[in-house]
């Protein structure tokens, strides 16, 4: 009898130490939030499978709204941490304007009423505010500290099309700022800017010819221009931020006959010198191009996100490439199959952003009645 009870103890025993945080480490981060919650030891363990085995990395948002029915919104997530594509069940909103993404980790609407935004990782929350007083249909958009600019992008009856406002979150004002330089008077349009922040500056590239000046929203000033473009046959850059750094990622050849796709990082402090991080290996250039062999000139994307940029062809969405860059030097390349886009979706908008998703942001979305889970497109 008693070597019965010792039995039934063994096989009743929990797991222990390494063996279970290396579990959990294989665990996607959604399952992880129960898990946390089974004794105060598995809250242990999975506190420390994140720190030391698998560290959660920032989730890339997939949103999809109707073009009819802009209430009508799809939200999807991809979890490089696990490689596995979530499906969001948020509470409904009520937009009646389209969704827009700038600067990778920022939504927006904007119409001639009102502005909104949401600026958590998870996207659930929105902000209003008054619209701009300058009215636009294309601006380019960013988020700097406490600020979201607003800039170019007007109308053709507006006095000034390089106009530049500023919106204080904490004040709920609006503050006119310097214009945008005259020499982008014909590119004020985000479809021929990208836009990237780092610290207190918010940089906009003209992707065509690799021209970028700064604006500080301390000072509310532009400075440049300055040239992007170190390799002659570089020919459509985009710009955004890794790990606080600024990058440009380029594409070299000619629209008809794409040589490669690389990296670099701008250095301000030398004199906006750039340095090469690493090159896309061709087979994987080759996927962005697409089943078509699609030209990639105005159709590459961008969203950069913590370590991670993702980069994607607009016009062939259903592969991605994704690099992760190292801490301690160089890149990890990885194609990643947008296992969400389907003729249904192709009917919609499809909006990209991302955000440093945790357990604790998990925990606020399931408390406001959000579930998550595993796709299984």
């Amino acid at each position: 009898m008693v070597s019965k009870k010792i039995e039934e103890k063994k096989l009743e025993a929990p797991i222990h130490g390494d063996i279970l945080e290396a579990i959990l480490s294989h665990v996607p981060l959604i399952y992880l939030l129960p898990a946390s919650h089974v004794s105060n030891y598995w809250n242990t363990a999975v506190s420390s499978s994140l720190r030391h085995i698998n560290p959660v990395k920032p989730w890339l948002t997939f949103h999809t709204q109707n073009r009819r029915a802009p209430h009508m919104i799809k939200s999807y997530a991809y979890d490089p941490r696990s490689f596995t594509w979530i499906r969001i069940h948020a509470p409904k909103t009520n937009h009646t304007s389209v969704i827009r993404s700038s600067h990778s980790t920022l939504l927006y609407t904007l119409s001639p009423k009102e502005f909104t935004f949401s600026k958590d990782p998870l996207h659930l929350d929105w902000n209003q505010a008054e619209a701009p007083r300058v009215w636009r249909v294309d601006p380019v958009v960013a988020r700097v500290g406490n600020c979201i600019v607003v800039a170019g992008g007007a109308c053709d009856f507006e006095d000034d099309p390089l106009a530049v406002e500023m919106y204080n979150i904490d004040s709920r004002d609006w503050i006119r700022c310097e214009s945008m330089p005259e020499m982008m008077k014909d590119t004020t349009s985000s479809t021929w800017l990208s836009v990237a922040v780092a610290g207190e500056v918010m940089y906009v590239t003209e992707k065509n010819s690799g021209t970028m000046y700064s604006f500080d929203c301390k000072t509310m000033t532009w400075q440049g221009p300055y040239d992007l473009r170190r390799e002659e046959n570089m020919f459509f850059s985009v710009t955004g931020t890794v790990q606080d750094r600024l990058v440009v990622v380029g594409i070299s050849g000619d629209a008809e006959n794409v040589k490669g796709v690389k990296i670099w990082e701008v250095k301000e402090e030398l004199g906006f010198e750039m340095v090469e991080l690493c090159a896309m290996p061709k087979e994987m250039v080759e996927k962005l191009r697409g089943e078509s062999g699609s030209e990639l000139l105005n159709s590459i994307e961008l969203v950069c996100i913590g370590d991670f940029v993702y980069v994607y062809n607009r016009s062939e969405p259903e592969e991605m490439v994704a690099c992760e860059v190292l801490k301690g030097g160089g890149c990890e390349w990885r194609s990643v199959r947008n296992r969400v886009v389907n003729d249904g979706v192709r009917m919609g908008r499809v909006v990209l952003c991302g955000g440093d998703v945790g357990l604790e942001d998990l925990k606020s979305a399931v408390s406001g009645k959000c579930r998550f889970e595993l796709d299984q497109v």
